[in-house]
C-alpha cells in the first residue's frame, strides 16, 4: 500500500471510528492520525488470527477496528465519556 492510500485509509477509518465511538469531530488531521495508528493496531491484531485484507475496503475495515479500539482505550484512560465535551 502506498502512502497516499495509507493516508486516505486512515482518514476514512479515523472518521468512522469517531462516528462509531461518538468521539465527536476530531478534525481531518486527527482522523488521519487515529486511522493510521488504528491501521497498525488492526493489522497486528488481524495478523494474530491469520486474517489478511485483500481489498481497499478490507484495509479500511481493519483500520477502523483498530481505530475504534484505540479511541475506546483513550476514552477509558482519560475518563471521558464518548459524545460529551468538557
Amino acid at each position: 500500500m502506498d502512502w497516499l492510500t495509507f493516508v486516505i485509509t486512515g482518514l476514512i477509518a479515523g472518521w468512522l471510528a469517531g462516528v462509531i465511538t461518538r468521539a465527536g469531530g476530531l478534525g481531518c488531521l486527527m482522523d488521519i492520525i487515529v486511522g493510521m495508528i488504528g491501521a497498525v493496531i488492526g493489522g497486528y491484531l488481524f495478523s494474530l488470527i491469520d486474517i489478511v485484507p485483500e481489498s481497499f475496503l478490507g484495509h479500511v475495515g481493519t483500520a477502523t477496528v483498530g481505530a475504534v479500539l484505540l479511541l475506546l482505550v483513550l476514552n477509558a484512560i482519560s475518563g471521558s465519556q464518548p459524545g460529551r465535551r468538557r
